[in-house]
């Protein structure tokens, strides 16, 4: 019998009288009271439940990105498995969900399953659910036989390319077959169900409210990316909705996954770092221990007035979109790097003081970056940057006759990070330039790059070290900020500047970081390069197991354009006097220094062609390479720029590097 969606009123009769089934640790409890459940459509029809061998119960929430995810591909089992006699039943218990929001999200994800609208949060005290999504399967003898994760291909942070175990429809099969579930529970993953507050929205023994306590923390933290039409899941602005998400918001920021900021706060100092203090965490704990009381509204923050479109004082001087046609982001998967290339004709050459990347549709775009690719041949600096977005992040300006050059012809590449959220999107990303007076410009500003593709990680490796060094320093340059680039695995990054009598002053340190945030870590004050005879960086990388985000802790790893697997990158950018570039001397080494460093370099250069050399036919050719040593490497080794690296420009690329 084919389902049909509706949204059921549930009356729970008995269920008072019911026993405690809330105890997770308890498998293969009894669900007695299953039958006394009455459900009733908005039309005020009774819905009874189907006397099927299995029913599979599934906790959903409307805005919940896992539950989001996952909708679908519940709806795909249940056509599945309808026909072996298994009912689905889709059950929301989140506060912040009414009924029209539950039957929209049915709408969006296509779900045809009954659902339930689980006002009064009965029926997840009943199951003991705490998370959406999260299942529970029930066969015919009212047991509870699976309970948790639907797989394991998302979590919090994660998107696997596919799930490596399947647990719930394992457990249909097991019992469909007769045997035993072989893992009847798991730990579920994805958004807390808040439950309701026990005391009333204006609760007198309160001290903390929404209005006067709670909604500034947000306005100053959250808000930027938690508002309608802005990447952040839900919007964290009424107190009706916040009020729903109260647990959640407390675990993201003890779990420090919120605010998104990784740098270590005892290094450095750094523009629109996100921190949240821990006396406003400890605001928003009291806040929910008490209740969530609402308070008077009189007390609330004006209204912030936040930007909707270019983020500068005046419009961009020009506008150039990544594509005529929109790009589709599909409804879940992982979406590899996207990459559209768009030539501006611009027939000389122009400085930009400032760029800015707005996504077409923020829901999915997590992360843009444009650069510039010189025509071919050109002599270029750097590695091309010229602009980005990251959800909750400014355009910046570059500082008064600070610009980047541009040459007559160059073309612009649009790096697109897409994150499905569930449903089938559109983008079209812009980009907007700003451009400086010529006779202006004082300070050429280039984005460098340091790489070692040089390494392979062991499987089941929890540390593995990497080190860079960037010894080309400019004189009178001034380094602005850093981004540092690994992928799945990445670790951690520090970056430090050796001074000429071998001590070294830390610059930046991430002791956790996080591939989904690419951040730009933007100095305070620029940093002066005269002092530094180089800039050493040191990367770890965790491929064990106990990296959630690996997607394969048994296999050999080593440089690649695809997320699974790795890169040692970072990225800065350093403004030296306009027309002067010139390369700080080396300081002369010993003749046994000299002979350990050609020696290296030998080693390096070969080692490189080993990997590089795909043809095996004594040179590297550019489409031989992966697609981003060819856009930030290739060059830096093709002294002559013929498309050709031979074994002397690696060995002397090699060279430099010690």
């Amino acid at each position: 019998m084919r389902h049909h969606l509706c949204l059921a009123l549930l009356f729970l009769g008995w269920l008072i009288a019911a026993p405690n089934l809330a105890d997770a640790s308890d498998s293969n409890r009894r669900v007695d009271t299953l039958q006394s459940l009455a459900m009733r459509t908005p039309a005020g029809s009774l819905l009874e439940l189907e006397p099927t061998k299995i029913k599979v119960f599934c906790f959903l929430g409307t805005e919940c990105p896992l539950a989001k995810l996952y909708g679908p591909r519940l709806q795909a089992m249940s056509e599945k498995y309808e026909p072996e006699d298994v009912q689905f039943v889709g059950v929301v218990s989140n506060l912040q969900d009414s009924a029209e929001e539950i039957l929209e999200y049915a709408d969006v994800h296509s779900i045809r399953f009954e659902m339930v609208h689980d006002a009064d949060q009965r029926i997840a005290d009943v199951f003991g659910a705490t998370r959406t999504p999260e299942v529970f399967v029930i066969d015919s003898e009212k047991t509870v036989r699976y309970q948790g994760r639907i797989d394991d291909q998302y979590s919090p942070g994660v998107a696997r390319s596919k799930p490596t175990t399947h647990d719930l429809r394992d457990a249909i099969d097991a019992l469909l077959a007769g045997r035993s579930v072989e893992r009847s529970e798991t730990t579920g993953v994805g958004c807390l169900i808040t439950r309701a507050p026990r005391t009333p929205k204006q609760n007198p023994k309160a001290t903390v409210f929404f209005h006067r306590n709670i909604a500034p923390i947000l306005n100053n933290h959250c808000v930027e990316c938690h508002r309608e039409g802005e990447i952040g899941p839900m919007a964290l602005v009424d107190y009706e909705e916040v009020l729903g998400w109260g647990d959640m918001i407390l675990e993201v920021i003890d779990d420090k996954r919120m605010p998104p900021w990784h740098a270590d706060a005892d290094v450095g100092a750094f523009l629109g770092a996100r921190r949240l203090p821990t006396a406003e965490r400890d605001t928003i704990a009291k806040w929910i221990d008490e209740g969530m009381a609402e308070g008077d509204a009189v007390d609330a923050p004006p209204s912030k007035q936040w930007p909707s479109g270019w983020h500068l004082d005046s419009p961009p001087d020009l506008e150039i979109t990544m594509r005529d046609q929109p790009y589709k982001v599909p409804a879940d998967g992982v979406v590899e790097y996207q990459y559209f290339v768009v030539d501006p004709k611009w027939t000389e050459d122009r400085w930009v003081r400032a760029a800015q990347v707005i996504p077409g549709n923020r829901s999915v775009v997590h992360h843009s970056i444009v650069f510039v690719r010189p025509p071919d041949g050109a002599r270029f600096e750097g590695i091309g940057w010229l602009g980005a977005y990251v959800p909750g992040q400014r355009a910046i300006e570059l500082p008064p006759g600070h610009a980047r050059l541009i040459p007559a012809g160059s073309k612009f590449v649009f790096q697109m990070h897409y994150t499905p959220n569930g449903t089938e999107a559109d983008d079209i990303t812009r980009l907007g330039i700003w451009l400086a007076e010529t006779p202006k410009v004082t300070h050429r500003v280039d984005t460098h790059v340091a790489i070692n593709h040089e390494f392979e990680i062991p499987p089941g490796e929890t540390d593995f070290q990497v080190t860079m060094r960037y010894g080309s320093l400019p004189v009178g340059g001034r380094m602005l900020g850093i981004t540092p680039h690994m992928h799945l695995r990445g670790k951690s990054f520090e970056i430090a500047s050796i001074r000429a009598d071998g001590t070294s002053q830390p610059l930046l340190r991430v002791p956790r970081y996080d591939f989904n945030w690419q951040h730009w870590y933007q100095f305070a004050e620029a940093l002066e390069l005269d002092g530094s005879e180089a800039l050493e960086m040191k990367v770890s990388f965790d491929n064990s197991s106990e990296n959630p985000f690996n997607p394969d802790p048994e296999e050999y790893v080593s440089w690649g354009d695809q997320t699974w697997q790795e890169m040692a990158v970072a990225f800065f950018d350093i403004a030296t006097p306009r027309g002067q570039l010139k390369r700080r001397a080396w300081k002369k080494p010993t003749a046994e220094e000299i002979a350990a460093i050609e020696k290296k370099a030998k080693e390096s250069a070969e080692a490189f062609f080993v990997k590089m050399d795909v043809d095996g036919d004594g040179v590297i050719r550019r489409e031989e390479t992966p697609a981003t040593f060819r856009r930030f490497g290739f060059y830096r080794i093709d002294d002559n720029r013929d498309g050709i690296i031979d074994r002397s420009e690696a060995y002397q690329a090699a060279l430099d590097r010690q």
